[in-house]
């Protein structure tokens, strides 16, 4: 069971980022950056999620966080990514702007394994499924539907939105953990 917290936009400055991998992209695609963070009080433990979807162009922002009682970090950090595609209308162009490593080479590097593996990896010589493949396959649905480029960023390094979003995870999973 998920909790939703939407909000108001918020006032945060561009960010930079540390590294991209670039997608292509159509430039009659709307563009949008969106800043994703997860969090988990114990691992596993009550998991929040935060997004902050902004659309340079008209300067309009989104924020949305919710939680479950049960969770673990990479779950929380999917579930970000997730909520924030599944709000898009429309074919978009997505700078997806995440510290999740685990998120981000999992949906370029990893995945097209996975699913050629009927979502399996090989561990320790034998086929064992994919950990969070519930999400996985969600997140592979939606990133099909846009065009999409990872930003890595350092977590916990004064990255305004990335922080932002820290705030708001950590809040939506002590939400969960008071009940």
């Amino acid at each position: 069971m998920s909790d939703t917290n939407e909000s108001a936009p918020s006032e945060s400055a561009p960010s930079e980022s540390a590294q991209s991998d670039s997608a292509p992209s159509d430039s009659t695609l709307s563009f949008v950056q969106l800043f994703t963070d997860g969090s988990c009080r114990g691992n596993p433990g009550p998991g929040g999620w935060a997004y902050i979807l902004r659309h340079p162009a008209t300067g309009t922002e989104k924020e949305a966080s919710g939680g479950e009682a049960d969770s673990t970090n990479n779950r929380m950090e999917l579930q970000a990514i997730i909520e924030g595609l599944a709000v898009l209308t429309t074919r978009t162009e997505v700078e997806i702007i995440t510290d999740s490593t685990y998120a981000a080479k999992g949906s370029h590097e990893w995945m097209p394994k996975w699913k050629s593996n009927d979502w399996r990896r090989r561990e320790k010589g034998s086929w064992k499924p994919v950990k969070n493949e519930d999400l996985w396959r969600r997140l592979d649905e939606l990133l099909a539907q846009h065009d999409i480029r990872f930003t890595m960023v350092r977590g916990h390094t004064g990255h305004t939105e990335n922080e932002r979003c820290d705030e708001l995870a950590v809040e939506a999973a002590i939400k969960i953990q008071q009940g």
